[in-house]
């Protein structure tokens, strides 16, 4: 299984607010490309277009790892043309954007079986992982044929062949064979298009992180939309599982007493 590069070190978020990890369900292409009576891949270029305004606002705010769900293990069902067409259409944004992507020191790293993938697609981010490989600004991750189930599977079957005694296994083992090694799980995961589910993303690192669901769809999420989840986030208490407890109240003082002279 061949993994995304180790990542590179990344800052801590520019406001103790603000996430360090944000990673998006991008949904409601389809939606969006059926109310405008267009073709479904008309959506899903309109869904890449608003990737970057989305990356550049998580930049500039200090929000330096940023997750996308781009095509899951379940999308091969979908009808054979419109997977093609966006396989077509990873390969031709991977062209796009790498000089900028680079440019602006983001390291790119798809997640998922891409042994799944075609050969050229494969190559072509091979060659963008390693060209971005040390760029330390921002993380962009793309989970691309990624699903949940799949990636624990997959972690697990590395531990076995490189020799782990499974009957040992700690968390911090599973985690360090996950696509995701090297990064902290994400703090917000946001989804688009109203749905309530997570829809096998993330099932290992999304154990606390936060959820944040909007009716918008994605092509039409933008700038105002990722500021209004981070502005959530900031107003959630974190608790992890444990309560919390309210100081105790000061000590009585003892009202002074005045004795007559």
């Amino acid at each position: 299984m061949q993994r995304p590069p180790r990542p590179a070190a990344v800052p801590p978020p520019s406001r103790p607010e603000l996430p360090h990890h944000v990673a998006i369900i991008m949904d409601g292409n389809g939606r969006w490309a059926r109310r405008r009576r267009l073709p479904r891949i008309a959506g899903h270029r309109a869904g890449v277009a608003t990737i970057r305004p989305v990356t550049e606002e998580c930049n500039r705010l200090g929000v330096h790892i940023l997750t996308l769900y781009a095509f899951s293990t379940e999308n091969w069902s979908r009808p054979r043309s419109e997977v093609a067409a966006l396989m077509r259409l990873f390969s031709e944004t991977i062209d796009r954007e790498i000089d900028e992507l680079d440019a602006e020191g983001i390291q790119l790293r798809i997640l998922g079986r891409r042994e799944e993938l075609g050969d050229r697609l494969r190559a072509k981010i091979e060659q963008a992982e390693a060209r971005t490989a040390h760029n330390s600004g921002n993380i962009l991750n793309v989970a691309i044929n990624y699903g949940g189930r799949s990636e624990i599977v997959d972690a697990v079957r590395d531990l076995a062949e490189s020799g782990a005694d499974l009957r040992s296994l700690e968390e911090a083992d599973l985690s360090r064979s996950l696509y995701t090694a090297g990064l902290p799980d994400p703090d917000l995961i946001v989804r688009t298009a109203g749905e309530l589910r997570i829809s096998n993303f993330l099932l290992w690192q999304a154990a606390y992180a936060e959820l944040y669901v909007t009716e918008t769809l994605w092509p039409d999420f933008g700038r105002e939309d990722l500021q209004n989840a981070l502005r959530a986030f900031a107003e959630r208490e974190r608790r992890f599982g444990a309560i919390q407890t309210p100081p105790d109240p000061p000590d009585e003082v003892a009202p002074a007493v005045s004795h007559g002279g």
